[in-house]
């Protein structure tokens, strides 16, 4: 019992004793593909977020290690990320005032703020919460981050500076840097290159990673052609391992970054929940999203206390471990030991590695966020979800990352209570040959039962829409062909009642009675029923205002008038 506990709590410990000796081989060599590809990767997302390249590093080796432990997902990669570079940078660099050496312990409270954010989801069971970031703002999101990143990483390919906070400041100091003749050839020559090696690779049979060709052969050319000095690198990485950088970082800065570590938490855990199930579907299995949470929450809080900034599960590494066999977490650990092997032994060699290099590495990453397909299909499909994707992908690219998630929530919680307050609404009625009672609107042959107005309405019934739902029940009975008996509601889509539904549906009672109607429901679930008990109603609609199905009910009222 003991030991299915401890397996629950720390799954890397069920995984250590189902190991089997035939995952040794291929979890060793998706650890060595995968570490060919964290070195440039998470220097290129470290400077992508403002903080310097070393940081990366340590962010690509303390959460793989955590998250092989406490983390539900066997193949998952946790790590630095293109999507969540952006809105690192606008967290921390207005209040380290773009100083790099302020922004590290910066980017490690803001690492812990998120990581506590998401334990505390995990405590209290908030796995749902992604459910906020319908599919429209997910794509509106990642096309805006693609372009937020893309123009950010520009000035670095070009080995030009710029400057701005937004992205029309950024366009408008890039243009004049252009126009001025400010473009550094060799700059633009390696940076261009590394990018056609980096999507050439993409193409070619082998599974060596482009990226490490592209960024190998920029320094290789570098020191070769003594190009040091003639274009902006990175320069040689600080050797040793990482270690607390926490100094400095007072409570305001603490306050100042709750909101933004609150967003970035929703952002880093929707992306790591849906690669995680995504995975984990392909094998058969399920992941469990709260113990997700909290996996990556232990991954954000330890690599925040080490020197590295916030990550998530990331789309772009995790499919090389697959691709090169990787059957458990091992392989990220032996990522990691290979990495923290680079940062004792050999990180002199970055001092030839040009910016520009890795300024390519994260346009790249930055392009396979980008989704055409799924803005067509919507334009095809719905108006409002096509209008929630654009203006997310406008507000994240040119108002601000953060900024632009926010109102794209709140309008798809907008959407949602517009949904809700005007559902759709019908009338039914029996149709010849088909069993049951059918809408009117689909079944324009349907026949009514004289007398009876059978009504559905399609939605929960709250504060908002009790008039709605009052007023389609009077204009059904204003619109009989006949003197109305009975008002029944087909009460089965109805899901929810709050106090304002039901005065609205007292006062419709009201209504019905004094004009000798009598209104019945029928379907209802057994929930609403317990509200109508709490909320006193239960004596106004005691038992035989209810039915069990919409046949029984007309039944009873053509029993009860006589029909039968």
């Amino acid at each position: 019992m003991r030991r299915d506990w401890i397996s629950r709590a720390v799954p890397g410990v069920g995984v250590a004793r189902s190991y089997k000796k035939a995952w040794l081989k291929p979890d060793l060599v998706a650890g060595a593909a995968l570490s060919a590809a964290l070195v440039p990767a998470g220097m290129a997302y470290a400077e992508a977020s403002g903080l310097p390249a070393v940081n990366g590093l340590y962010a690509s080796v303390v959460p793989m290690i955590f998250y092989a432990l406490f983390g539900p997902s066997r193949v998952v990669i946790v790590g630095p990320d293109s999507s969540l570079a952006p809105m690192i940078a606008a967290a921390i660099l207005p209040l380290a005032g773009r100083d790099p050496e302020q922004a590290v312990p910066m980017a490690g409270v803001l690492a812990i703020l998120i990581g506590a954010f998401l334990f505390a989801g995990r405590l209290f069971n908030l796995g749902f919460v992604t459910g906020l970031l319908s599919k429209p703002i997910r794509v509106g999101y990642l096309n805006g981050i693609a372009l937020a990143v893309t123009v950010s990483q520009l000035p670095r390919l070009l080995g030009i500076d710029s400057s701005g906070d937004s992205l029309v400041d950024r366009l408008g100091s890039l243009a004049g840097a252009v126009l001025s003749g400010g473009i550094n050839p060799v700059a633009l020559a390696v940076g261009a290159g590394s990018l056609a090696v980096i999507v050439a690779g993409r193409f070619l049979p082998w599974k060596v990673p482009s990226v490490l060709i592209a960024v190998a052969g920029s320094i290789a050319v570098v020191a070769a052609m003594g190009l040091a000095g003639q274009l902006p690198i990175v320069g040689a990485l600080p050797q040793g391992l990482p270690n607390p950088s926490l100094g400095g970082i007072g409570m305001d800065d603490v306050l100042s970054l709750l909101g933004p570590a609150a967003g970035i938490a929703l952002i880093a855990f929707a992306d790591t929940s849906t690669l995680s199930k995504s995975l984990a579907a392909r094998r058969g299995l399920r992941v469990n999203g709260n113990e997700e949470m909290g996996a990556l929450g232990i991954a954000n809080i330890a690599t925040g206390l080490l020197s590295g900034f916030p990550v998530s599960g990331s789309s772009s590494r995790t499919p090389i471990v697959l691709d090169a066999g990787g059957k458990s977490p091992l392989s990220g650990v032996v990522a990691a030991l290979l990495v923290v092997l680079f940062m004792i032994l050999i990180p002199g060699i970055t001092a030839f590695l040009p910016t520009a290099t890795l300024a390519a590495v994260v346009i790249v990453a930055a392009a396979s966020l980008v989704d055409v397909k799924t803005l067509i299909r919507l334009v095809r499909m719905s108006r409002m979800e096509t209008l929630l994707l654009v203006v997310t992908f406008l507000g994240v690219a040119f108002v601000g990352v953060l900024e632009g998630i926010v109102v794209a929530i709140g309008l798809s919680l907008v959407a949602f209570v517009r949904r809700a307050w005007d559902p759709y609404r019908t009338e039914l009625a029996s149709v010849d040959g088909i069993p049951g009672f059918h809408d009117l609107d689909r079944h324009p042959e349907g026949k009514r039962v004289e007398g009876l107005v059978i009504a559905r309405f399609d939605a929960p019934l709250f504060f908002a829409n009790g008039e709605v739902f009052a007023d389609h029940i009077r204009s059904l009975v204003d619109g009989a062909p006949w003197p109305v008996k009975w008002v029944l509601v087909a009460a089965e889509p109805i899901t929810g009642l709050d106090t304002t539904a039901l005065e609205e549906v007292v006062q419709l009672d009201d209504e019905l009675a004094r004009e000798g109607i009598s209104l019945v429901f029928a379907e209802m679930k057994g929930p609403i029923k317990d509200r109508l008990v709490r909320f006193g109603a239960s004596s106004r609609f005691s038992a035989d205002h209810f039915y069990p199905t919409v046949h029984n009910a007309v039944r009873a009222y053509r029993e009860a008038t006589g029909m039968d």
